[in-house]
């Protein structure tokens, strides 16, 4: 099977593993991370790299999903001007465009699911700790996770299957063994049959063309036997809370993790901790010609890593994001959660940024979660996706109900390399009567 990498997941296959970044330029390790080596080990060929948003999105609050210093770029298949999100944004596009059977991505929230869905392939995030991170470019090490990217779920059944399994030196992967499945067996054409699953539809009535792509996929899902239950989500003040809790606590993660990767690169390359990185970006105009890097800025300023008052924050947020899906399952007695994974692609602006419409990708994300997109068709022209959300350690489960789904939608549909959408017939002739 050809498979491609995230440019922050290392290979010795000669390149370096460069996080999108002009400062990593020369970062060949020679390691091989646990999971390209269980990759390579099951016969895998590693094609190469794929780009990404530069620092996996993490460099500034004004970032354009999918460009990097080093790759420029990335375009989304089905319409080139259209964001192809991120931050694993070549990782999507390359498997929608055919580049490759399978890539890995990289999750700390939404960075798998977001280009999955606006790429149309599956992604999916695994619960925290079945994957291992060694030798993986970081953000969070309560939140990083890889994934596959990859266009039928039978695939990232088989991906997972293959790159589950506990690191001695990823702590958070001591019950991977444990928890690990053969997810291919996990798959059956009647998963569906007789399921609850809950509706979480938190955007319904904001984007009319993603509410019919949504409605179509819930008639789906009824089709193939599911029972469907309608859902209250968190309050807006309670998500709010999760997300303001999340962003303080990766800007304080963020620092000591990438101080300890950058300490581990082989001596050609120079900046050895972040503030040496934020100074390296001052002086290289590449790196800031289309936005800062406010975020590393913030994140050099944080506390230390051993901060007890940060530690029980991040204790918090995991406990009420768990909480909170966990209530939801519960309370409904559903087996699974179902919800778009997000609006069609924006057009990419360098001047006033993207915009994305909400994601459910914040609560499986910071209580650590499986999450799961896939495609449910085009909404405009373009795709979009249903996210499928669980318990800690239920891939086999939303695995085999996307499976389900998958087999009877028939919904993804392949790209056409549009300059844009209005080239679309239907498009073009209302743009233009005459």
């Amino acid at each position: 099977m050809p498979v491609l990498l995230k440019d922050n997941i290392e290979a010795d296959i000669g390149l370096p593993t460069t996080a999108g970044s002009l400062a990593l330029a020369d970062n060949v390790t020679g390691r091989d991370a646990p999971i390209v080596k269980r990759l390579t080990d099951a016969g895998a060929v590693i094609l190469g790299k794929t780009n990404l948003s530069e620092w996996a999105n993490f460099r500034s609050t004004r970032s354009i999903s999918g460009w990097s210093a080093v790759g420029g770029l990335v375009r989304n298949p089905y319409s080139l001007d259209r964001t192809a999100c991120g931050s694993s944004s070549g990782s999507g596009a390359a498997i929608a465009a055919g580049i490759g059977a399978v890539a890995i991505g990289t999750e700390t929230d939404g960075s798998i699911t977001c280009p999955a869905a606006m790429n149309g392939v599956v992604g999916l995030k695994p619960t925290v700790g079945l994957v291992s991170r060694t030798f993986i470019v970081p953000i969070s090490p309560a939140q990083d996770t890889a994934g596959p990217m990859t266009r039928t779920v039978a695939d990232a059944a088989a991906v997972l299957t293959v790159i589950a399994g506990s690191d001695p030196a990823d702590a958070a992967t001591a019950q991977a063994d444990a928890r690990k499945a053969d997810y291919l067996k996990a798959l059956d054409r009647d998963a569906l049959k007789g399921q609850r699953i809950g509706v979480w539809n938190r955007g319904k009535g904001q984007l009319p063309v993603l509410d019919a792509a949504f409605q179509k996929a819930l008639e789906d899902l009824e089709a193939a036997g599911a029972e469907l239950v309608e859902i209250k989500g968190p309050t807006d003040a309670e998500l709010a809370r999760i997300g303001g809790l999340e962003g303080e606590l990766l800007r304080w993660e963020f620092k000591a993790a990438l101080d300890a990767y950058l300490a581990s690169t082989p001596p050609a390359v120079k900046p050895r901790t972040l503030d040496a990185l934020i100074a390296f970006n001052a002086a290289e105009p590449r790196e800031l010609a289309l936005f800062g890097q406010e975020i590393f800025e913030q994140s050099a300023k944080t506390p230390p890593a051993s901060d007890t008052a940060m530690q029980a924050k991040r204790a918090e947020a995991r406990k009420l994001a768990a909480d909170a899906l966990d209530r939801m399952l519960a309370e409904n007695k559903v087996v699974a959660i179902v919800a778009p994974s997000g609006g069609p692609a924006s057009i990419v602006d360098p001047v006033n940024g993207g915009r994305f419409f909400g994601s459910p990708s914040t609560l499986p994300a910071v209580s650590s979660y499986p999450h799961l997109t896939v495609p449910m068709g085009l909404a405009g022209g373009l795709p979009v996706g249903m996210s499928f959300l669980g318990p800690a350690w239920s891939e086999a489960r939303l695995l085999g109900l996307g499976y389900a789904y998958e087999l009877q939608s028939r919904a993804r549909r392949e790209p056409d390399f549009l300059t844009s959408v209005a080239q679309q017939p239907a498009i073009a002739a209302a743009y233009d009567p005459r």
